[in-house]
């Protein structure tokens, strides 16, 4: 077991990682230009094709956070929510302390079925981006440009076009806008105490209308939404370096399944629900800080080998080639091989690079418009 851990640390098995992330990435892109002609004929068997297709992208994080690094994710919960998870549509309101709380809400996805057609709010530039950007665009993720009084119109057009969706889905949202830091912590609750609001001790202040307006428009076709309260045991602070290092960590997950027809329809009404939304998340942290563990029992999520699995094929699939390439190029003269070596260390630092500006984006599509409205 030494071995192996030292082994997770080598930055060989980092390359190797984003070698097989970066290019089976690029393959599955390459499938999924080529159902663009399915889409006028079929749009329904399209779609679910993108969704298998997209979870070969996406499950190689979660089989990277479960396999590779071994964190255990626990999950707090009543038993009459836990029935309907994967069995229906939701909006999933995450907490966004953590460089790695993407992987868990993506875990947590994996789990219950849901996680190869489960949609974000992300920036535009985003559907720009090879891998993870342009899979998102056949996955139909609403992408928006962060000035409200244009995206408006094209944010609804694309929730709408969700109504229809073939499978089930999850639609995960970061509703602070960005990740926690003490800075930014002071800075909103200045905003907080300006609107009269209660001050927050472990979150940021809400950005509602991103909230709002998907509630309003998957009315019909969402029937929850899952409050998840994200934490780490002993005051962890996971890191994506962390976890690709093999490092294990300890996630408590606590989620509340609250009926979509319990949400007011007001949007004014609807924003002063997800303030006060937070002002419980805040006390589950303060509880959690203090106890250890969450209000709930908790329940049995079984692992799902399917991620497992997809990573495994890829890499033996992916791996030979790229030995009798290095094989070759070890032979070849000294600048080759120098050139090369700065190549893939170049192509590891644009993968992190790349995962890094994707956790940062998610979810915060509002949030420099919002926070200068808030501070006027």
């Amino acid at each position: 077991m030494g071995f192996l851990k030292m082994l997770k640390t080598q930055f060989l098995c980092h390359l190797i990682i984003c070698y097989v992330f970066l290019v089976s990435g690029f393959i599955i892109n390459l499938l999924q230009i080529c159902t663009l002609p399915l889409w006028p004929i079929n749009k329904q068997l399209a779609r679910k094709i993108n969704c298998r297709l997209a979870y070969s992208i996406s499950s190689q994080l979660v089989a990277l956070l479960e396999w590779w690094s071994g964190t255990e994710c626990t999950l707090y919960t009543d038993p009459e929510s836990f029935s309907y998870f994967g069995k229906e549509n939701a909006i999933v309101v995450l907490n966004h302390n953590f460089e790695i709380d993407f992987m868990c809400g993506w875990t947590f996805c994996d789990r219950f079925g849901v996680l190869g057609s489960s949609k974000v709010l992300a920036k535009k530039e985003l559907s720009y981006v090879p891998v993870i950007g342009w899979m998102w665009y056949f996955l139909e993720i609403v992408f928006c440009k962060r000035k409200w009084e244009e995206d408006r119109k094209s944010v609804v057009e694309s929730l709408q076009n969700l109504r229809d969706y073939p499978e089930n889905f999850w639609f995960l949202l970061h509703c602070e806008g960005t990740r926690f830091t003490e800075k930014k912590h002071k800075i909103s609750m200045e905003v907080a105490e300006k609107k009269g609001l209660p001050k927050l001790k472990y979150h940021l202040l809400p950005r509602t209308k991103g909230f709002c307006v998907t509630v309003q428009n998957l009315r019909g076709t969402v029937t929850a939404v899952y409050d998840s309260t994200l934490n780490f045991r002993n005051n962890e602070i996971p890191t994506l370096l962390g976890v690709l290092n093999g490092k294990k960590y300890h996630a408590a997950l606590y989620v509340r399944r609250i009926p979509l027809e319990s949400i007011p329809e007001d949007e004014t009404e609807c924003a002063a629900w997800l303030h006060k939304l937070y002002q419980e998340k805040d006390q589950f942290q303060e509880t959690y800080r203090e106890t250890g563990h969450f209000p709930g029992p908790i329940m049995n999520a079984p692992y799902r080998p399917w991620a497992l699995l997809n990573w495994l094929f890829w890499v033996s699939l992916l791996v030979y080639p790229l030995c009798i390439i290095a094989l070759r190029l070890l032979s070849g003269s000294t600048f080759t091989v120098l050139s090369t070596f700065f190549l893939c260390i170049a192509a590891s630092a644009g993968i992190r690079w790349m995962i890094g500006q994707t956790e940062i984006d998610r979810g915060s599509s509002y949030g420099n418009k919002e926070a200068q409205m808030n501070n006027k």
